[in-house]
């Protein structure tokens, strides 16, 4: 395989196999670039994004600019003189001057199967929407919101066991074992770009604290899915009272009825419109996480009774 001289452009820990992976194929990447440093975690200090860590430990320079839409920022990336950059997650749009600047353009790592979940969550809306596969299109970048032409595109399962988070280091995996061979059948020119199709185009909108609320009124299958879907983040959660609930896995039942809201048993069981939702593991405010008969023991709900004060409101995850 011809080496390559590469920028590589990710933030998010979605990004490190691939830049692993091309690392290990013997291209040299010139620089990384990556979201700026910004408060995390509980104690919200300053940190560098998890690409922005990687490329350090192997002594790659890192760029972390706030914008490329600048002549300055556009001059920098193109004396950088690079035969191609990869990008995966990395949250910046690329004006088309910086597009433009690589001999063999712009490449990116998308999480989903184009033109299907365009944009920002594709693999939480994945799940959530109850599609049966998703995966990861390699694609070259235009101007447009993940428009570009498709290079390689390969499938996985969603089962009823996926998870957000195990969906997310599958599809990271997979891209890094594809971004390799794409390169090279694009620098070969053994590697026709597709179009996308017109049809089939949806959108992953970006998730807000709001889309984890948990709605009794919905179905029963799209409420266990939305736990699997927006856990970790933006994580899924019910008011009682004055507190917050999380809710960190759930499982269907299917023969159980009642009004939507109800608590059913004390198992921590709520009613549907079409069966009900067992909470297995949910956590309050401070304290550690429990499964539903647990918490039950230490918060004093009435079989019978509704589960939360607030029932029937809208869900904003889409569907």
């Amino acid at each position: 395989m011809t080496s390559l001289r590469l920028v590589f452009m990710g933030t998010p820990d979605f990004a490190v196999p691939s830049l692993a992976a091309l690392i290990a194929a013997g291209h040299s990447v010139a620089c990384v670039y990556s979201q700026p440093p910004r408060p995390a975690g509980r104690g919200q200090q300053v940190q560098k994004s998890p690409v922005h860590r990687f490329a350090e430990e192997r002594g790659i320079p890192v760029r972390t600019p706030k914008s490329l839409r600048n002549a300055e920022a556009q001059a920098e990336f193109a004396a950088l003189d690079a035969d191609a950059a990869v990008v995966a997650a990395y949250g910046l749009i690329l004006p088309q001057p910086v597009l433009d600047a690589p001999r063999l353009g712009c490449v990116n790592v998308h999480g989903s199967l184009l033109p299907r979940w365009r944009g920002a969550a594709p693999i939480q809306r994945s799940i959530l929407a109850g599609d049966a596969e998703t995966g990861i299109t390699i694609m070259q970048m235009d101007v447009g919101l993940d428009t570009g032409a498709m290079l390689s595109k390969e499938a996985v399962a969603i089962t009823p066991a996926t998870t957000a988070s195990g969906l997310h280091d599958e599809l990271a995996a997979l891209g890094a074992r594809m971004i390799a061979p794409a390169l090279a059948g694009l620098a070969a020119g053994t590697l026709v770009a597709e179009p996308q199709p017109e049809e089939g185009v949806t959108y992953a909108a970006k998730l807000t604290r709001e889309d984890g609320r948990l709605d009794w009124t919905r179905d029963a299958a799209y409420v266990e899915r939305q736990v699997r879907a927006l856990t970790p983040w933006p994580g899924c959660w019910f008011d009682v009272g004055a507190e917050r609930i999380k809710v960190l896995a759930a499982e269907l039942v299917a023969d159980a009825s009642g009004a939507p809201g109800t608590l059913l048993d004390d198992r921590l069981t709520v009613a549907c419109p079409d069966g009900a939702v067992r909470l297995t593991r949910v956590q309050r405010p401070g304290k550690a996480p429990v499964d539903g008969a647990a918490f039950l023991r230490g918060f004093a709900l009435p079989v019978g009774g509704p589960v939360s004060g607030i029932v029937g409101e809208s869900c904003n995850a889409g569907n």
